[in-house]
Order: structure tokens, then sequence, then C-alpha cells
């Protein structure tokens, strides 16, 4: 496959950023780093992103579907593997053969692993402090620790709960959330339930509040070198972690447009003089989104910034080059560095008005991740 549009992913620098957070991070606690590679490693390869993680010192992993825990056993990964919320039910004979680690918070789930031939199987309580998402209430805890205890199909391996606003440092409702989560475990420690595993600090949890890292401690963008959030972005910086991921591609056609003339669908974009246009043969597909251009998204040719002149298209999109020559061949990269020039997942987020995470995630499979 010799396709003028990759991703390059470095095993090295997600084995390095794991480090950098167990040392820098949790190395004053007896905290666990289970590394968490859902969606695919967000975008960075599911399997690769596992195996750096687990050589730079995670002790397990987090995904969210059974598929992608199963994909991990299929590449020869035994480590403990954590499916982060309950699934569908004709799933749980498949997560049980390949011994995953089952997340609950509804009783009939523990009849429903019974039926699937369960036995033992490790699971994770989870509780609903003020996510409102999935979880049972705080105020349930004991009752499902309980039943938990007495289903032959489970045994009570942890119990975490997950921050809503962990990213901005300042908000109270983090506070909140772990005085719920505080309140729910003595509840379950007067009860005699002690598990092994206590949870709630995602990335943004472990690197800006302490009293979250409890017992381990569930890292996911961190570990790719992209900030949870701009209020996060100095701490990031200052742990030293580097983007794994770079989106590269060459250029594909050379034209010199005059002033006056228009380009691509709708003929938004018109020159004020005139210009030397490259085409990148990667669009929205890809995952580049359409409205970067309006957003004044930028890429590197020549070590130089280049701006997208025209709405991004399916499999294509231009950059202004001006007077500078550009020839067809040439190295663009979309995300990443390029001399002492560099385009971050988090400057794409900004300009869009969204998340790091949305813009690694959203890098399709045509997409092919090579080693960098």
């Amino acid at each position: 496959m010799s396709r003028w549009a990759w991703a390059e992913v470095s095993s090295a620098a997600i084995e390095a950023n794991v480090r950098r957070l167990a040392s820098n991070v949790v190395s004053a606690w007896p905290v666990e780093v289970w590394a968490v590679v859902k969606a695919d490693g967000y975008g960075h390869g599911g399997v690769t992103a596992a195996r750096a993680a687990l050589a730079g010192g995670a002790t397990g992993l987090c995904v969210a579907l059974v598929q992608e825990g199963v994909a991990l056993r299929a590449a020869g990964i035994d480590a403990p593997v954590l499916v982060l919320t309950e699934q569908p039910h004709d799933e749980l004979p498949t997560a049980v053969a390949h011994g995953l680690q089952l997340t609950v918070y509804r009783t009939e789930y523990l009849d429903a692993l019974a039926a699937a031939g369960g036995v033992d199987v490790p699971v994770h309580l989870k509780l609903d402090t003020g996510m409102q998402r999935s979880g049972a209430r705080p105020a349930d805890a004991v009752a499902l620790a309980e039943a938990i205890a007495a289903s032959p199909a489970a045994t009570f391996e942890g119990v975490f709960t997950h921050l809503a606003v962990a990213d901005e440092p300042d908000h109270p409702f983090t506070r909140e959330q772990l005085d719920r989560f505080d309140a729910a475990l003595d509840a379950l420690s007067a009860a005699g339930h002690r598990p092994r595993l206590v949870h709630a600090a995602n990335s943004a949890g472990a690197i800006v509040h302490p009293r979250a890292r409890y017992s381990m401690v569930r890292p996911g963008l961190a570990i790719y070198g992209i900030s949870p959030g701009p209020e996060v972005d100095g701490m990031v910086c200052d742990l030293g972690l580097e983007p794994a991921l770079s989106l590269r591609a060459r250029v594909s056609m050379v034209k010199r447009v005059a002033a006056g003339s228009r380009i691509s669908y709708g003929l938004r974009h018109t020159f004020d003089v005139d210009t030397t246009v490259a085409t990148v043969p990667i669009g929205y597909a890809d995952g580049v989104p359409r409205r970067l251009f309006a957003a004044g998204g930028e890429a590197l040719v020549g070590g130089r910034r280049r701006r997208i002149v025209g709405v991004v298209t399916m499999d294509q999109l231009m950059l202004d080059c001006g007077d500078d020559p550009v020839a067809v061949g040439d190295d663009v990269v979309l995300i990443g560095s390029q001399g002492d020039q560099q385009v971050t997942a988090s400057e794409w987020a900004d300009r869009l008005g969204t998340i790091g995470y949305e813009i690694v995630c959203g890098i399709s499979a045509r997409v092919e991740r090579r080693p960098g």
C-alpha cells in the first residue's frame, strides 16, 4: 500500500508517556496504571497502544466494547482487560471465553453473566456520582456488592466512578463527586466489602487531582501525548508528554491560480493575488473535518504553515503555498512537526470548538497507521 496519506504512530512515545505518568504522577502512591485503549487506541491502533502502554509500566487495560477486548486477546495480549460499561447480554459468553473483566451496575447483569457460563469473573462495580451517564446510585452500592458476593458468576474485583469535569481544575463538582464516592466506599467497607481496585481518575483526574488516584488510575488521552483540556495544557507540558500520532500526506498536484479566481465546492474562497495551490489527497472521509478551512486550518509544507483554501472535500484538500516552490510528492504534515513548526490535534480542536479526543478518534480506518 502506497497511498499518499497516512498516519505515523510512535510506540516509543506512548511507552514513554505511560512511564512519565507512572513516575511523576502516581509514584508517591501504591497506584496501578490501567491504560485506556478503547476506540482503536483513540485512533492510534488499539493493539499498538496496548503493547506500548504495558511496556511503559501499565498493569492493565481498559476498553469500551467486548470486541475491543477480543482484538487484544487475538493479538496475544494477556494482561487484565476491563470493559468499562455493561454490554449486551448476548456478548457475555464471548467476554467470559476471552477472560475479560466486566463492569456491573444492575443485578440482572449478574444473572445474565451466570447464564453465559461465567464463574468467578472479576467485576468492577460502577457508581454514578454525578456524570449521569451510566452506573448505579451510590446508595445502592452495598446491595449490589452483596449481590456480587452471592453470585457464583462473579468476584468483586473493583469499584469505580467517572469524573465529569476533572479537566477544569477549580470546578467544585469534582470534589462533590469524590465526596459521594468516598461515602459509598465507607459504606462498602463497613459492610465488609473491600475490593482490590478502587478507581476514579481519567487522564485529567490522574494529573490534576491527587485525591482521585485511589489504588488505580485510568489515563486515556494523556498516554497519547494529548492534553485532556486547555486548563491542563501546562501540566501536560510539564510532564513532558509527547504526541504519539502524526497525520501526513504528499502533494498530489500543483497549479498556479489567478487573482479573483475561486476554489472548491461552493466556490467559497476567492484568491486576492496570483498564487500556487497544492492539492493534497486527504479529506473528510479520512478525518479532516470539512469545516476546517473556514476555521483557519493550516498544514505544513516545506517547514511553513500553509492555509487550507476552499472547503475540504471527501478525498482531497487544497493549500495556498503563495510564491514558494512546491512540487508533486512534497511532504505535507497535517498533524505533527516539520522543521521548527508544529500543528497539534489540540490546535485543530481549538479551531473547531471541540476536543482533542474527537480529532484523533475521527481519523478513519482508511488512513493506514504506520510505525513512527
